[in-house]
């Protein structure tokens, strides 16, 4: 009995690197470099880069697409129609996060990464070639579920780095994401209806001619091509054992002679230990919490997404700023270089002093009276229009991505690593769901809003970021004990 406990001891205190193991190879670089992985979050940055680009390049023409659609009868409505191709993409993730998770936890991160690019470049090319209201919906819906990029890579994130490097991992993956998604709307501003803006280049005969929306969506599909190819040389992180299931199991067994059966050696099936760890996430409050919280405030993020798009090239009659697509990507970019800045040199000090939670609330707090300054924007113009749009859009953007990256930290600290993958799927489908309501829902908003621009209390878009800042004030007061729960263990580098 005591060669059997010597033997589980060594097995428990000792740290045990497979060779063919993937996830053991990096572990072992990680341990015996102290510095930053560089060539491992330059590949965090362009594959979520390549996966943010698609969502919401869209934006700036959605408007001017719905309305060569035909589709809607008034043009008080196409921000109606608007909404549901912006969904379309949302709910068709929130479908299958979870499934990817599941198969990023079981087959690895770099499968999933991979077919999720390749989907990408089809799909988001499709969707570009549009000639109806459907096709749009369908191939928007199509892109959504078959490419789980962000569950893997956000863990994916949490296992290349170093403890001490987590949250600047972290940032890589929400600086990415939010220059995605203002690198997009720039890119669909600038190069929609080519034929119109630039006639020297293409003409209305031409491919770009017929199809004014496939410019943006070509080039970002070029990009996410060369993408998918570079992920062939993406580095593994998942720890995969088989080749030591025979030593394993003999530890079992010796685990279950020196203290009785356990829940371990119990003859289960994989789909049986898989339901018990879906459940066991599901029963982690710190987990579950930090999930609900970031679904509320990315409920809010995108209906804003879509509701300042529409409201920036509406007309002045009903509220908007009468911008051109070309505008709306020109604010957007200045304020996605703006958030780079932050993200890289800013952000990793503030979570440093004040804690992923704080500023989170920090960031919530602050949005409301920066919405609610939107309205009184819109009644200026020329100089004064475009300087205060910017910085307030710059702002809103650092806002959005703080609270977004500390419940990110909060999440992936709540978790080990063979439970990270299927939690951020959980995660995803969650936060898709409410993302897919966010455009219907401000879509709609936004069209009942601009019908009632002579009603006595909160005429037309003070009513639309009214509701945007009660959303935004649900979040912040969810923020606060006793619903939102810290990690009791940092299972960070748990694997």
């Amino acid at each position: 009995m005591a060669e059997i406990t010597e033997v589980l001891l060594k097995k428990k205190d000792k740290v045990e690197y497979y060779e063919n193991c993937p996830g053991c190879k990096i572990d072992k670089v990680k341990e015996s470099s102290h510095g930053l992985p560089y060539k491992h979050l330059f590949f965090l940055f362009i594959v979520v880069l390549a996966a943010a680009l698609p969502i919401s390049s869209l934006f700036p023409f959605l408007y001017f697409m719905i309305r060569d659609f035909h589709i809607a009868e008034r043009e008080e409505d196409i921000g109606y129609y608007a909404g549901y191709v912006g969904s379309a993409f949302m709910f068709g993730r929130a479908l299958t996060s979870v499934l990817w998770g599941m198969i990023a936890d079981r087959y690895g991160r770099k499968p999933v990464i991979l077919f999720g690019s390749v989907t990408l470049v089809i799909f988001n090319t499709l969707f570009g070639l549009s000639t109806n209201f459907w096709m749009a919906v369908s191939t928007r819906f199509l892109l959504g579920s078959l490419s789980g990029i962000l569950g893997p890579m956000r863990a994916y994130a949490s296992e290349i780095c170093r403890k001490e490097y987590q949250a600047l991992g972290l940032s890589i993956i929400s600086t990415s994401w939010g220059i995605g998604l203002v690198i997009g709307p720039a890119l669909g501003g600038y190069l929609a209806q080519p034929a119109e803006k630039y006639p020297n280049i293409f003409s209305e005969e031409s491919l770009f001619g017929r199809f004014p929306y496939l410019l943006p969506c070509l080039i970002i599909s070029i990009f996410a091509l060369g993408v998918a190819v570079l992920s062939c040389w993406l580095p593994e992180t998942l720890h995969i054992h088989t080749k030591n299931k025979v030593l394993e199991d003999s530890y079992d067994a010796l685990e279950a002679t020196a203290y009785g059966p356990s829940e371990k050696g119990n003859m289960q099936n994989s789909e049986e230990r898989h339901q018990t760890s879906l459940q066991s996430l599901l029963k982690n409050w710190p987990l579950m919490s930090s999930i609900i919280v970031y679904c509320v405030f990315q409920l809010h993020d995108m209906a804003y997404s879509e509701i300042f798009s529409l409201w920036a090239v509406s007309p002045r009659k009903y509220g908007g700023l009468s911008y051109s697509t070309a505008d709306v990507g020109e604010v957007l970019a200045v304020s996605g270089f703006g958030l780079l800045l932050f993200q890289l040199f800013l952000y990793p000090l503030v979570e440093r002093f004040f804690g992923p939670i704080m500023t989170s609330r920090i960031g919530a707090a602050l949005s409301i009276p920066l919405l609610s300054s939107y309205p009184f924007i819109a009644t200026l113009s020329g100089l004064s229009l475009a300087l205060l749009i910017g910085c307030a859009s710059l702002l809103k953007n650092v806002l959005s991505v703080s609270i977004t990256i500390g419940l990110f930290l909060l999440q992936n600290r709540a978790v080990s690593q063979g439970e990270r993958g299927a939690a951020n799927g959980i995660s995803l489908s969650a936060m898709s769901l409410f993302k897919a309501l966010g455009p219907a829902g401000g879509g709609s908003l936004f069209s009942w809003a601009q019908k009632r621009q002579n009603v006595a209390f909160l005429p037309g878009d003070h009513m639309v970021f009214f509701v945007l800042n009660v959303i935004e004030a649900i979040g912040l007061l969810m923020t606060f004990k006793p619903f939102l729960a810290e990690p009791a263990v940092d299972n960070c580098n748990i694997s």
